[in-house]
């Protein structure tokens, strides 16, 4: 396993605090806005889901960014807690990486 490092960020906390905070709309509010529930986002900003491409989309329309940014906010966060339970011990390297041949 390797070596722990400083989690990511979850991507409902980014949601929270750097747009939520920031323009001053509650769960209820952003649930209406993105045509879903309250419970949908009150889940994802208290980390207790993750980011789908469909709420991507919905987030990038409403917020007016990039549907990448949230994938990849979320992909990064799903990757770090995933090398932290992971064991690829009894993993077999099928395939050698090349070597460069400078």
């Amino acid at each position: 396993m390797q070596k722990r490092e400083m989690p990511p960020v979850h991507p409902g906390e980014i949601l929270k605090t750097l747009f939520m905070d920031e323009l001053g709309i509650g769960v209820k509010q952003l649930a209406q806005n993105l045509d879903v529930t309250p419970k949908t986002v009150s889940a994802l900003v208290n980390g207790h889901q993750g980011i789908s491409v469909e709420m991507a989309l919905r987030l990038s329309k409403a917020l007016g960014t990039s549907s990448d940014i949230w994938i990849n906010l979320q992909k990064d966060f799903d990757l770090w807690k995933a090398r932290n339970l992971v064991n690829l011990d009894n993993v077999r390297i099928i395939i050698q990486p090349k070597k460069n041949a400078a």
